[in-house]
């Protein structure tokens, strides 16, 4: 619980940072020069025109706040349009105010402000959400010390002014206090440079940390919200695609199975088909073997070919008739026959014959 205090603490700092430094850069792009509505009298004000340099500026325009209440002369359009959106500064006669000096250590200027927001409802009948206050610049006096002013006045006493510039559909206020010798000067030397700068409020419709901030909120909630639907749709899509990959490796596997069964029993049938064969024709290795046992030592072949299960031999023997009965005797062959006469030559020992026999496609134990 803790933890999720703080994360939701430095969160919300986070984000008020970002949108302080939104709001900071909207501001400086903002074209239209800053307008001063400064009062010269009591209840009486000057609307004047910061002019930037290479611009024409409009005329000055007075302001009449009888009663507290805001009594608007008719403007020009143009001043209309340039009041609309505009930074407003309001800068306020002394009087207005409660002027408070005090005399700190020269070491509190870092902290100026942190200590007059914890000290005001000891320095001033109001607290700090109940009041505009601020500080003139610290002056040092002696050694070690600083002197400043305090000043304050209650947030109520101008809902009027603040009420006068959302009418105008201003951007913001920013709230000024003209200095103590403001009583007796020109309306034309007042001004922003010399006034103590006290608060500054943005108006309805345009854009402040607090809006910004809540924007900001919104946008991250929405996008977190973006992401968890994200994150849920896509394990829903990807167990559908799981589960349809799951279905075609096992499609896959099973046409795998059928290809490599009708493999095996093409191979089986040709492997049939070879033993078949094997069984039916015998070695000529092995007709060779059998033949060389059959034949007498005094006989000579010259020429031999087997055809299948036919044998065909030629060459010169001392007996050429035995080779017949010697041929039918072996458990190798069979039907063994002269396929031409036999001859005898002047100068040959031996006759020649041709014999034919055919061949037995499976052996036995005998000779």
């Amino acid at each position: 619980m803790m933890m999720a205090t703080r994360v939701r603490r430095e969160l919300a700092a986070w984000i008020g940072s970002v949108a302080a430094i939104i709001v900071d850069m909207i501001g400086r792009l903002n074209l239209k020069p800053p307008i001063q509505l400064i009062e010269t009298e009591r209840n009486v004000f000057i609307l004047r025109m910061i002019a930037r340099p290479g611009r024409s500026s409009l005329p000055d325009c007075h302001v009449l706040m009888p009663d507290g209440e805001a009594s608007v002369p008719v403007v020009s359009t143009s001043w209309q349009d340039l009041l609309r959106g505009s930074r407003i500064e309001i800068v306020l006669m002394p009087d207005r105010f409660l002027w408070k000096p005090m005399e700190l250590p020269r070491r509190a200027v870092e902290f100026l402000d942190a200590m007059i927001r914890s000290q005001l409802d000891r320095l001033t009948p109001w607290t700090a959400h109940e009041a505009v206050f601020g500080s003139t610049p610290p002056v040092e006096i002696s050694g070690d010390r600083i002197r400043t002013t305090v000043i304050a006045a209650p947030r109520t006493r101008f809902d009027a002014l603040v009420g006068l510039a959302e009418s105008w559909r201003a951007g913001s206020v920013v709230l000024f206090a003209a200095p103590e010798t403001a009583q007796t000067a020109d309306a034309s030397e007042l001004g922003t440079p010399s006034a103590t700068r006290l608060t500054e409020q943005q108006l309805r419709g345009s854009l402040d940390v607090g809006r910004v901030s809540r924007m900001l909120a919104a946008v991250l909630m929405v996008a977190a919200i973006a992401a968890t639907l994200s994150l849920a749709a896509r394990s829903i899509v990807g167990e559908q695609l799981d589960e349809q990959q799951r279905l075609l490796s096992q499609k896959i596997s099973e046409r795998r199975a059928a290809l490599r069964l009708d493999l095996e029993g093409s191979d089986s049938a040709a492997l049939r088909g070879l033993l078949r064969r094997k069984q039916a024709t015998a070695a000529d290795v092995l007709v060779l073997d059998a033949l060389s046992r059959v034949l007498p030592d005094n006989t000579y072949v010259t020429e031999l070919r087997i055809d299948k299960d036919k044998l065909q031999i030629a060459g010169t023997s001392q007996d050429a008739p035995a080779l017949v009965r010697l041929i039918e005797q072996s458990a190798h062959f069979t039907r063994a026959t002269f396929s031409a006469p036999t001859t005898r030559s002047a100068d040959e020992s031996g006759e020649r014959f041709r014999i034919e026999a055919g061949i037995k496609p499976h052996f036995g134990p005998g000779t």
